[in-house]
């Protein structure tokens, strides 16, 4: 049976637009070559953040060296967030009520920069911190790993004491849903967007297939 649900972040709950970050890049200077590269192969400067290889100050420093211009730190964490948009009200209501009933954890591919912003955007949103939803959040740059690399899973699974037959992994990038099928866990992948759509159909599916005892 169900007891554990493993959200994504970004395309789940937080509505993210890429385009935004690109076009903010664009405006301090970046071309659209020098995107090519830098995030593709493990090594790349948001990979190097994304894992905790590199600091906020260091990934500042490794963009400045891109840009023609020479921005501040504070023109670059802006650029770099502008993706981050909001959490929608009728998804925090939605885990405000499976934290009735499920344990909640969280698992992004994230950086300290953005952990920083989605928390500020969530709490003046909010009023609380957005921390308070889950049992416990795992952000790539603090456990060294990112999707769907199994030892992001694994480094989640071990610390939470979590049963992977009883924990339900939500994502929308099939490449991380099927690391997690291969290690055990159930796994939902949905097209960003559309966790309401998706998860409630499938815990209805769930519970009347879960056999019950006489």
């Amino acid at each position: 049976m169900l007891e554990n649900i493993l959200f994504d972040l970004g395309g789940v709950l937080l509505h993210i637009d890429m385009g935004k970050t690109i076009s903010a890049f664009a405006q301090l200077g970046w071309k659209e070559e020098n995107w090519k590269g830098v995030g593709s192969n493990g090594y790349g400067i948001f990979e190097k953040l994304e894992t905790g290889l590199d600091s906020p100050a260091q990934f500042r420093e490794e963009v400045r060296r891109i840009l023609p211009s020479n921005p501040a730190d504070f023109e670059i964490d802006n650029a770099w967030n502008a993706m981050l948009i909001n959490f929608p009200s009728e998804i925090v209501d939605y885990l405000i009520l499976l934290r009735s009933r499920y344990k909640l954890y969280l698992l992004s591919n994230t950086n300290e920069l953005h952990v920083q912003r989605f928390s500020e955007i969530f709490e003046k949103c909010y009023g609380y911190s957005i921390f308070r939803l889950f049992e416990k959040c795992y952000f790539s740059h603090e456990i060294g790993f990112r999707k769907p690399n199994p030892e992001a899973f694994i480094a989640v699974l071990k610390d939470a004491s979590l049963d992977p037959g009883k924990t339900l992994f939500v994502d929308d990038l099939k490449n991380n849903t099927d690391t997690a099928a291969s290690l055990g866990m159930m796994t939902l992948h949905i097209e960003a967007g559309t966790l309401l759509e998706r998860l409630p159909d499938y815990l209805t599916f769930l519970a009347l297939s879960t056999p019950r005892s006489l």
